[in-house]
């Protein structure tokens, strides 16, 4: 007599963009039974009947066991965990929503990379204050993971962090199948920082590319940059040596050095002549890093952390900053410093 295979894990996913989706097709892939949430209606009949989403991922064919909605009471009906991926600023206003409709003893996890206007919270500091839930049950997602590789299922590895390692070992094992693997950690100050920061030096490296600089231009950034969002997310609680893994580094690589990354399309438009303004109507989806850098920049100088890449950043979205006087701001100093 053999055992009764185990029922496949329900899980939620609410957000139906490039991300959200591919990280319902994770998910399936992984063995669990997925819902998502569509705000748009057109989009979640499109995911449910032809197992699509032409707007976010064309040409990828979703796992039939993946099914979307626009009524958030159904998708969230029965989920054991909560995957999060709707704009960083738009968290709260949502959670407020939902906050009644998720299980009460569901594990919720962000999938977003931004920092709160005003507040200047993290994600999961937002998920704390609107679920008013306990941290064990919060967990964050982080990695080199540009949605449209993942989605043609191109090997990709990720960290999933929680306070409570035991919630993120369950994230991880849910979310790792046959070509995304997670690396789970309990430092989610880093591994949170780590995602937003890279956004603000991959806007960075997308202006000095919009202009026509080089390599050694953009390795000066990468190099340094990396140095201001270790500096900056120790100064808040994170440990270095995950700013250096794939929260950190690997993400910033992945986000600054592809043209799939939103982040480095807008600092290109940017760099060739864009106002800000223009880069916004331009852009399809959302880039976190456009929104992060004033936040980012009012919780460095609450630490006293200097960020002259990311203040380099501010200027230009201000308009006064040529692109073109960027990099030797950023590669040049009167006195030497140590590196």
């Amino acid at each position: 007599m053999t055992d009764a295979p185990k029922p496949a894990r329900r899980v939620a996913v609410l957000g139906a963009g490039s991300w959200g989706t591919t990280f319902a097709k994770i998910l399936a892939d992984a063995g669990a039974s997925v819902s998502v949430w569509a705000r748009r209606p057109e989009v979640a009949r499109e995911i449910s009947e032809s197992k699509r989403n032409s707007d976010y991922l064309p040409g990828i064919n979703l796992p039939r066991s993946i099914w979307a909605s626009e009524r958030l009471p159904e998708v969230l009906d029965g989920a054991e965990q909560v995957y999060l991926s709707v704009p960083s600023q738009s968290l709260r206003g949502n959670l407020a929503i939902v906050r009644e409709l998720i299980p009460a003893d569901s594990l919720v996890v962000s999938l977003m990379k931004g920092v709160e206007k005003g507040t200047r919270f993290r994600m999961s500091e937002v998920i704390l204050q609107e679920l008013r839930c306990d941290p064990s049950r919060v967990a964050v997602a982080s990695g080199p993971n540009l949605a449209l590789e993942i989605a043609q299922e191109q090997p990709t590895a990720a960290v999933i962090s929680s306070e409570s390692r035991d919630t993120a070992r369950t994230v991880g094992m849910t979310v790792t199948n046959r070509y995304f693997r997670a690396f789970v950690n309990t430092d989610v100050v880093g591994t949170e920082f780590g995602g937003v920061l890279k956004n603000l030096i991959a806007v960075a490296i997308g202006i000095v590319d919009g202009v026509g600089y080089g390599e050694n231009t953009k390795a000066s950034i990468l190099t340094r940059g990396l140095a201001e969002m270790t500096d900056f997310a120790v100064a808040f609680g994170g440990r270095p040596e995950t700013l250096a893994g794939l929260a950190g580094l690997g993400d910033l690589i992945a986000t600054s050095e592809s043209k799939l990354s939103r982040n480095n399309t807008a600092g290109r438009l940017l760099g060739q002549g864009y106002t800000f303004s223009e880069v916004v109507k331009q852009m399809s989806q959302t880039a976190e890093g456009l929104s992060s850098v004033a936040p980012i920049l009012e919780l460095a100088l609450a630490k006293g952390v200097e960020m002259p890449i990311v203040s380099q950043v501010a200027e230009v979205l201000a308009g006064t900053l040529d692109p073109r006087d960027i990099a030797p701001h950023l590669t040049t100093d009167p006195v030497p410093q140590g590196e």
